[in-house]
């Protein structure tokens, strides 16, 4: 309901092989020339820019966004609340709350500004961003990252998305 799919966008129905239906959840806005390839599962609120490109069952948490001509490659997975920067190349799963840009793409921060507008707290944010220096910054192995993670975001519901995602990624994660 409520999806916004401008001029020459498409949309590829599911396959045989896999669940046989292509998703797209409510609210979001897919702009020009962008590509839904089969078997994808779009959530809510996200936004594909012009000419944004999904290949084969790609997943897109709700209120993730990718700029104009992004790529993603089949079987990745993007986190919600992300963003992606104009022109990424996802070639691995991007976690929820994260910004990345380039080609290939690569972690670049937090996005915070827009977290600030779906009505995160100062609290909140201050929390990814520790968060993102555990997972990226500490130079630490991946499932030590996760356990730190895990231990603190408990007790804050909305951002238990970060180490569920975190805990079985599809083609890994960006890193």
């Amino acid at each position: 309901d409520d999806n916004v799919i401008r001029e020459f966008a498409t949309i590829n129905r599911g396959t045989a092989q896999d669940k046989g239906a292509t998703r797209i959840g409510n609210d979001n806005l897919l702009m020009a020339y962008t590509h839904v390839a089969h078997d994808c599962v779009l959530g809510d609120h996200t936004i594909l820019a012009n000419a944004a490109s999904l290949g084969g069952h790609v997943q897109i948490q709700d209120w993730a966004i990718l700029g104009g001509f992004s790529m993603v490659h089949q079987f990745t997975r993007i986190g919600a609340h992300s963003f992606a920067a104009m022109g990424s190349a996802i070639g691995k799963d991007v976690p929820p709350f994260v910004m990345v840009s380039g080609s290939p793409a690569e972690p670049r921060g937090i996005n915070a500004e827009g977290l600030k507008r779906r009505g995160f707290d100062a609290t909140a944010i201050k929390l990814l961003k520790d968060a993102y220096r555990i997972l990226y910054r500490s130079g630490i192995c991946l499932e030590e990252a996760q356990k730190k993670i895990k231990a603190l975001c408990a007790g804050q519901p909305r951002l238990g998305i970060l180490p569920e995602f975190l805990r079985n990624p599809a083609r890994s994660i960006i890193r």
